[in-house]
Order: structure tokens, then C-alpha cells, then sequence
């Protein structure tokens, strides 16, 4: 049996470590705060399939039949059957790429569906689509899930140190701990390239910090009159779904929103973060505050279905790789694998799986060597 310890318990590593036990491993999870904590905090993603990159897009649609593994298995929906809508003149874009995909459906919006589906929206008659498996993910029902399940094999502690210390075993030293194993895989998010490093794996991770906003739905804003809804909408019987917005045609583009699984708010994000020193402090903290005034004067011209005061923040840490907003990699050497990336949250149960067969084959599955740089923006 593979003795194996998973370092850090967001979203990845909780999938990473249930994988591993399902195919037998031996399985330790390392967590100094709750599971979920950090770059998997908040109570909504998008899931998505649409990506530049070919390659990712089937990686997301593996992620998604396992997303509804997972439904079944754990008795609970973690992704919302309400679609995830974009706009702007890279729909057409999406489309094509998406167009190989027979298991991806995917269409056009005529602008009196779009205002049906998303009655938030401001009025808008350019290019829309529809993402038909797309949704919110529920986050915390997800985390939640998994914990449950791994809650004999957590430890919570901070991980200090790993370090190979011979063949095939790997040292792993916390605040009052010192075990070994015969494979550890990193995927504590900003901690990971530092607890790399020390292993002698240089990952070329990029770090800043990120906000979120989160806003109330006016009166009418929903468009569903489910009990999820918490009020009377149009009648369609649809929750709200996720949405995308590249047109810049309300002064930002690259924003993104999902609605909170009681239907009432909504949380929305600009694809903008800022930077951070390497000893990780930030750059300039009052620009966080200028994305939050950003985001709210986005808010009162792109989407006034909601009520522009926000209700609840969240501001967690980013980590990107040099390729792309969406590159994801694994490195893996001598019993030691680390995943970096942005956006993982979707791809969670593919990159569980994965890892679990980094560590039991030696050998990373697909395009996820670092050396793919699967992901990769065009151009």
C-alpha cells in the first residue's frame, strides 16, 4: 500500500486525497485552518467548458462527469442545472472551440432568452451563448462532502518543510511532527512553490491577491420562483445562472458571477488581481479597495438586478503560471509531485484523479506535465 500525504485541503487536495483512497492508498491529509479556507473559500464558482485551449476543454468535461459522480455519491447537487451564460464578441470564439465537443452542448442566446435567463443583465443585443452543463458550483456542499469523508485521515497542522531524505521517501515536518512517505503531493495553493523549492522543484508560479463581491438581488432580479429563489420570479421555474462578461461594453471586461445557492445574492469578480512581493506582502494594499470600487460602479451599469451595496466580500490569493489566466501543471519527481495553476476549482475531480495516478504510476496522465503548459493562452 502507497503511504502518501496530500499537503493542503482546498478543493484539489480534498479530491486528490479521496481518489487516492479509493484506489487503496494510504492517505494523510495535511490542513492548518479549515478545509477550504483559502483559494477555495467563497459559496459559488462557474463551471465552465469553454477554454482556449482545446486540450482543457477536455479536461473540463472529464471534470464535470466526475462532478456528477460525485452528486451521486455523496447525495447532494453540487453543480446548478441553471447554465453558465457569457456575452461579448469572443462567444463566437468559445463556439467553435467548443464545437468539436458532441458531449459539450452548447448555443447561441437570442437577446429575449438572455433577459429571461439573466433578467440582472442591463440590455444587451450582441453575441450570447449558453452553456447547458455549465452552472455554479456549490462550493461549500462540495468541501463539505469531502471533509466528511477524509475526516480520519486529516491532520491539522502547518506544514513546514518537505524534503526527499531517499529513495522513494519523502519528509514532511509540521509545527510538531516529523513523518515519512513514499510519495507527497503539494497543492496548498501559494504554499506550494515555496514548499516545492525546498524539495528542489522551482515552480514559476506568479502570486496576488483577488476580490470578490458579493450583492443582493432587487425585486425581480430572479429568475426562478423555485424555493431556492427565497421570491416570485417570471415564472420559469430556472435559478439564475453564472455568467461572463468579455464585451467591455460596461467598462469592464473579464468579469464573472455566480449566484449563492439560496438565490438571493450574487457574487461577482473582476479577472483582475493585485500583484505580490516574493516575500508576500502585497505590492500596494489600497488596490484592493480600487477593485471593490470597481466592481460596484460595474455593478450599477451592467447588472441592475442587484442592489450595488455589497453584502459580503471575499478576498483570497491567486496563483498563475506564466502561459495563461488558465494554465494549470503538474511537476513530479522522486515520490514529490506539486500542482500549480488558476481557476481549478471546475477541474477539481479531474485533477484528483489525475494526481492519484501521478502518484501510484509515476507518471502524469494526459497534458498535465508542466512541460504541455496545458492551458496556454492563444498566441
Amino acid at each position: 500500500m502507497t503511504r502518501t500525504a496530500v499537503v493542503g485541503a482546498g478543493i484539489v487536495g480534498l479530491a486528490a486525497a479521496h481518489a487516492l483512497r479509493a484506489r487503496g492508498a494510504d492517505v494523510t491529509l495535511y490542513e492548518s485552518g479549515p478545509p477550504g479556507g483559502g483559494q477555495s473559500a467563497g459559496q459559488g464558482r462557474i463551471f465552465r467548458h469553454a477554454h482556449e485551449d482545446p486540450r482543457l476543454v477536455a479536461l473540463v468535461a472529464r471534470s464535470r462527469a466526475l462532478w456528477r459522480e460525485w452528486e451521486e455519491e455523496f447525495g447532494v447537487e453540487l453543480i446548478s442545472s441553471d447554465g453558465a451564460v457569457a456575452i461579448g464578441d469572443g462567444v463566437e470564439d468559445k463556439l467553435r472551440t467548443l464545437e468539436p465537443f458532441a458531449e459539450v452542448p452548447v448555443r447561441r442566446l437570442p437577446p429575449e432568452e438572455l433577459h429571461d435567463r439573466l433578467p440582472l443583465l442591463a440590455d444587451w443585443t450582441g453575441p450570447a451563448m449558453l452553456d447547458v452543463d455549465g452552472g455554479a458550483i456549490r462550493t461549500l456542499d462540495a468541501v463539505a462532502a469531502l471533509t466528511h469523508r477524509l475526516e480520519g485521515s486529516m491532520l491539522r497542522e502547518h506544514v513546514l518543510s518537505v524534503r526527499r531524505t531517499g529513495a522513494r521517501e519523502v519528509e514532511v515536518r509540521t509545527g510538531t511532527t516529523c513523518e515519512t512517505y513514499d510519495h507527497v503531493v503539494l497543492c496548498a495553493g501559494r504554499g506550494t512553490a515555496p514548499l516545492a523549492r525546498g524539495a528542489g522543484l522551482d515552480l514559476p508560479v506568479e502570486v496576488g491577491a483577488h476580490l470578490r463581491l458579493t450583492f443582493t438581488v432587487s425585486s425581480g432580479g430572479s429568475a426562478s420562483s423555485g424555493p431556492a429563489s427565497g421570491g416570485p420570479g417570471p415564472g420559469t421555474g430556472r435559478g439564475l445562472p453564472t455568467f461572463q462578461d468579455g464585451s467591455g461594453a460596461f467598462g469592464e471586461t473579464g468579469v464573472y458571477a455566480a449566484p449563492y445557492p439560496d438565490g438571493r445574492h450574487y457574487s461577482v469578480g473582476l479577472s483582475a488581481d493585485t500583484p505580490a512581493h516574493p516575500d508576500g506582502g502585497l505590492a500596494d494594499p489600497a488596490a484592493l479597495a480600487a477593485l471593490a470600487d470597481r466592481t460596484v460602479a460595474y455593478v450599477e451599469r451592467a447588472l441592475p438586478g442587484l442592489d450595488p451595496r455589497p453584502v459580503d466580500h471575499v478576498h483570497c490569493w491567486v496563483t498563475r503560471l506564466p502561459w495563461g489566466d488558465d494554465g494549470v501543471g503538474v511537476w513530479s519527481e522522486d515520490g514529490l509531485t506539486a500542482l500549480a495553476g488558476h481557476n481549478l476549482f471546475k477541474q477539481a475531480p479531474a485533477l484528483g484523479e489525475a494526481l492519484a495516478e501521478t502518484v501510484l504510476t509515476g507518471t502524469v496522465p494526459g497534458h498535465l506535465h508542466h512541460e504541455e503548459r496545458l492551458g496556454r493562452s492563444a498566441g
